[in-house]
């Protein structure tokens, strides 16, 4: 095994663990943060759905987009990689007599479906946790996944290393936001600031680099929607 394979290994397991302990509190979070709604909102309003789309959704949570998009479409696939997680989901479904949505426990990284499998593929707030040289495989393999007309819908945090003025200006807010909480907020400030400077479990790119990451893979028509505080979604079809 290479050191390469072992971090990536690493990088897996780490998340698998976090996000085992999390899955319940992250439910409950995520449906009732307003800038997480706000950011589903946009993906769901940037997807192009119908009646016959076959849906992947990659990170999907306990559904919080999942749940959302299949009563309009033929079918949702949701891939996380907790197991608690998916468990949520199916409990969530289930109790909104949705019944039209398979799931997958797998690590995004080494996720594997045919060629032309679905139509769209959406992913919110899960991708910033892989690896930079991941984020551009999943583009890559969303392109061969997608049918022809397929389309792929980010959302995420997005923001890079400070080079531009909506980096600066996110940083600063964080920053500003973090101070006015007192001791609390500057024990935050260290600890996201040696998860921002060393790239430890978050690893933002700013949306400039997801737009030239899908029109590397092939994608067109790309377009970038900024929603909240460091929150993007960008899109982009495959040509038909």
């Amino acid at each position: 095994m290479t050191s390469d394979t072992q971090s990536k290994t690493s990088n897996i397991l780490r998340q698998e663990r976090f996000w085992g302990k999390r899955a319940r509190s992250w439910d409950h979070g995520a449906g009732n943060n307003p800038g997480l709604v706000k950011v589903v909102d946009q993906v769901i309003a940037s997807a192009l759905l119908d009646k016959d789309s076959v849906v992947m959704d990659l990170g999907c949570g306990s559904g919080q987009l999942s749940l959302k998009i299949a009563p309009y479409v033929k079918k949702v696939i949701a891939v996380d990689i907790s197991q608690n997680m998916i468990n949520l989901l199916v409990k969530n479904a289930e109790a909104s007599k949705i019944t039209n949505i398979e799931t997958m426990v797998a690590p995004i990284e080494h996720l594997s479906l045919p060629a032309a499998s679905v139509d769209v593929i959406v992913t919110n707030y899960a991708l910033h946790h892989l690896k930079d040289k991941d984020k551009a495989l999943v583009v890559e393999k969303s392109f061969f996944w997608l049918a022809d007309g397929g389309q792929l819908v980010i959302g995420d945090m997005m923001f890079g290393r400070g080079k531009d003025v909506r980096d600066r200006q996110i940083i600063g807010s964080k920053l500003a936001l973090m101070l006015k909480r007192g001791p609390a907020g500057w024990w935050r400030i260290a600890k996201n600031a040696f998860r921002y400077l060393f790239r430890f479990y978050e690893r933002p790119v700013s949306t400039a680099a997801w737009q030239a990451m899908l029109k590397k893979a092939g994608f067109i028509d790309i377009a970038c929607m900024e929603v909240i505080n460091e929150a993007a979604v960008v899109s982009g079809l495959k040509k038909q």
